[in-house]
């Protein structure tokens, strides 16, 4: 399952409604062979999906992820910081062994 925190929530909600996404877009979160430590994160919002995604649902907001992806994504969760050290989302991964100093790539 891949959940987002109640900030990570509000933060793609806000960003869907100023990009006027009609009802039929989601978020759609993969990952994605990219970056220093080998995966990477992918989200976007489209309303395209294939018979094999796997769909999660949170407060009516839906979450979609390809099978291969999930493999990686289980149990992570997406969280939003808009703190003095820093802005952006956070991905909290049980999975991920080792992350970059940046942040933005992992390894199993």
């Amino acid at each position: 399952m891949i959940s987002l925190s109640e900030k990570a929530y509000q933060k793609v909600k806000k960003l869907m409604e100023e990009s006027d996404y009609d009802s039929s877009y989601f978020l759609k979160v993969e990952v994605i062979s990219a970056g220093c430590s080998g995966l990477k994160y992918k989200m976007d919002f489209t309303n395209e999906s294939s018979p094999e995604d796997q769909v999660f649902e949170q407060d009516g907001l839906k979450i979609v992820t390809n099978k291969k992806s999930l493999l990686y994504l289980i149990g992570t969760e997406l969280d939003y910081s808009d703190g003095l050290n820093g802005k952006g989302f956070e991905w909290k991964n049980p999975q991920a062994s080792r992350v970059c100093g940046c942040g933005e790539s992992f390894s199993l």
